[in-house]
């Protein structure tokens, strides 16, 4: 075994950009420090979660490292915002000389690093590669595309990612399948979730709401195909207002989606004390509610892994999923947005009937130890393959 890292060998730099990023990178970033040599690695932020609160929370929940870096790039559009993080990453990798860019999920920050250091040569690896939800409508999967096609190593969460990438012609040589790195962190960080009623407190809510024998159930929903054309978001509260008469619903109102609650004139429909409007949760807050639910109803992709992993039935109110093993395997139904349908599984949920489902293989909490061990051999192969 090495002693310490190649000198000459530049440190991994890290890049988060989103909050989901934050429950990815933390695992794989104890896992560097753990290893023996550790593996110099430098976590830069791009700025393009930019509520400052909240990332500091996140950063604590997580026990991550402050960022080395943050490039500060802030909101705008999509164009905008990759362009900006392309311009400010670009003086970084002159500076710093890294042996690689490692980069997770598939927000704008993911795909803009990705083309900064691939047409400077240095070689990227992608966290969470392969999920496809064939819609290209959702611009998280032009991002997923386009970064495992030029990335050099592609880590995946499910064995069904390799034959979404082999599809696209990707060698399969440049493949591995870990696990999930999102479960590393669920794992990890349970025991230190926050209690549902403390949340519900620290709300503004009644905490004894969910003290019954129905118990509660979460919401989410933000993505704009649900809360940005008046006539879909009435008809989606409307089912949820019909839902929260059989038991209690605590909901994590993104911004997006109390906007336009607002702007459409739809107070009225989450006007009953049973249903619990909370502003967005921190990870632990998350973590805590999902935990004790009966009943999850989002249209999250990482709520899916994570309602998987915690044994709890989810209603994904979208037409697809890239992550279909939550459903093959999980806990995980598809509803999209019919009304019907959502209506029918919540009640046999709430009937005790909803699916079990199973921990797919490879969510263990280790996967960032794989990714670790893998890295760092195939970094050391690379240096030794340079200097031949």
């Amino acid at each position: 075994m090495l002693e310490s890292w190649p000198n000459e060998l530049g440190p991994v730099i890290c890049v988060v950009g989103a909050r989901p990023n934050f429950m990815k990178m933390a695992p794989i970033l104890r896992a560097f420090a753990a290893y023996r040599p550790a593996i110099p690695s430098i976590l830069l932020h791009t700025g393009q979660h930019y509520d400052r609160d909240m990332n500091d929370k996140l950063f604590e929940d997580l026990r991550l490292p402050h960022p080395d870096i943050n490039l500060e790039v802030g909101s705008g559009s999509h164009a905008v915002q990759t362009a900006e993080v392309m311009r400010r990453f670009e003086p970084v990798l002159d500076e710093k000389k890294p042996s690689c860019v490692l980069v997770v999920g598939d927000v704008n920050s993911t795909l803009a690093c990705t083309l900064v250091a691939v047409k400077k040569g240095i070689p990227v690896v992608h966290v969470e590669a392969g999920l496809r939800s064939y819609d290209r409508a959702m611009p998280e999967e032009i991002n997923r595309v386009l970064t495992d096609q030029i990335a050099d190593l592609l880590y995946t969460t499910e064995r069904s990612a390799a034959d979404n990438l082999a599809r696209e012609g990707i060698a399969t040589e440049r493949v591995r399948f870990v696990g999930n790195v999102m479960i590393d962190s669920l794992l990890h960080n349970r025991e230190f979730a926050r209690s549902p009623a403390e949340s519900i407190g620290n709300g503004g809510g009644n905490p004894a709401l969910i003290c019954g024998a129905a118990g509660y159930g979460v919401v989410t929903m933000h993505r704009p195909s649900n809360v940005d054309q008046a006539n879909v978001l009435t008809s989606l509260l409307g089912v949820l207002r019909e839902i929260s008469d059989s038991i209690p619903l605590i909901f994590a109102l993104h911004p997006r989606t109390k906007g336009n609650i607002e702007r459409f004139g739809l107070s009225h429909l989450i006007d009953t004390p049973r249903m619990i409007m909370l502003p967005p949760q921190g990870y632990l807050e998350m973590l805590g509610l999902m935990a004790g639910a009966r009943i999850v109803l989002t249209d999250s992709g990482g709520l899916q892994e994570e309602t998987t992993a915690l044994g709890v039935p989810c209603l994904t109110m979208r037409e697809n999923t890239e992550r279909p093993i939550t459903v093959e395997q999980g806990t995980n139904t598809m509803v999209g947005r019919d009304v019907a349908a959502i209506r029918h599984h919540a009640v046999e949920i709430l009937a005790g009937k909803g699916k079990s489902g199973r921990l797919p293989e490879l969510w263990d909490g280790r996967t960032a130890e794989r990714i670790a061990e893998d890295m760092a051999s195939w970094l050391l192969a690379r240096h030794a393959g340079s200097n031949g």
